[in-house]
């Protein structure tokens, strides 16, 4: 009787390496003995997967659907293996990760790009991506997640420390003066980023404050532009801001307000804690991040 799972690992060769002759040699098999597999798993499944041309193959819509979850499946099948094995083996296979647009193009995507060009057995998947992506269902093995935790049923472990800062252009405060208070906050303009809701610490906890103003971009690198251009005030974390800091581009301000520190997490599904590949990505970006001068206090 056929097994359900044959064919399988030919079809992603196939799929990876765009040729039968080139996902034969991968495999280690003749070309014929891959198309006839490829052949049979389509007819199980009553669908074509591939566009096939004299030259190369192409995915169809259901083959690129069906890719993804093979991908899965072979991913999960080693991961079985390894856990019965030496858990400091090399990280190899497939790392699907997810993570802000702008965070992840700046610091993740970096270091993860070095991690895998240090394990040649590894690939890698990045969706950047401002919306919150379910793990489980998306199948990913690892979210980069920025602020405050919600609670979850994930794993998470702390990458590095996220602290924001008020600012504003020195230029802005010699014309408008500057807030001493929290309730002055709204007499100013507010360059408003994502959210137009800002938190502060008063009197040992947190408060929340919605803010105002004629200028706002779901940008952070948009909103520090402005605010360097003396605009307005605006409220976003220490790496956007420090080196201006230093540089006396942008003043702090109400220091004593500065809402309860908040983290960079890595969260990853409860069965992936033990996966060599996401244990050593976890903690090559707690080194990587901990090394960056924009993550030095000022």
């Amino acid at each position: 009787m056929m097994s359900r799972w044959e064919g399988l690992d030919e079809f992603v060769a196939v799929a990876q390496c765009g040729q039968f002759s080139a996902a034969a040699q991968r495999l280690s098999m003749s070309s014929s003995q891959v198309s006839r597999q490829v052949a049979r798993l389509e007819e199980r499944l009553q669908t074509r997967l591939f566009y096939r041309s004299t030259r190369r193959v192409a995915l169809t819509e259901a083959g690129q659907t069906f890719l993804q979850h093979c991908q899965r499946l072979q991913d999960a099948r080693e991961e079985a293996l390894r856990a019965v094995g030496d858990l400091s083996s090399e990280p190899k296979g497939l790392l699907r990760l997810t993570c802000a647009v702008a965070y992840g193009e700046r610091f993740i995507a970096p270091l993860v790009t070095e991690f895998m060009m240090r394990h040649p057995q590894l690939s890698v998947e990045i969706q950047l991506s401002n919306h919150t992506v379910d793990l489980l269902h998306e199948g990913m093995d690892l979210a980069i997640r920025l602020g405050r935790l919600q609670d979850s049923s994930l794993v998470a472990s702390k990458l590095a420390p996220r602290q924001m800062y008020l600012c504003a252009a020195p230029e802005y405060l010699q014309h408008y003066g500057r807030p001493h208070s929290i309730s002055e906050i709204n007499q100013h303009n507010c360059l408003i980023g994502s959210a137009d809701i800002w938190s502060f610490a008063s009197q040992g906890n947190e408060t929340s404050l919605r803010v105002h103003g004629n200028w706002r971009c779901n940008s952070g690198q948009a909103v520090l532009d402005a605010c360097l251009r003396g605009i307005g005030l605006c409220q976003l974390p220490d790496y956007y801001v420090l080196e201006h800091l230093r540089s006396g581009a942008l003043v702090s301000l109400l220091d004593n307000h500065r809402p309860p520190n908040t983290a960079v997490w890595a969260l990853y599904p409860q069965q992936r804690h033990l996966s060599p590949k996401v244990r050593q990505l976890v903690d090559f970006l707690k080194q990587g991040l901990s090394q960056r001068e924009e993550y030095q206090t000022v």
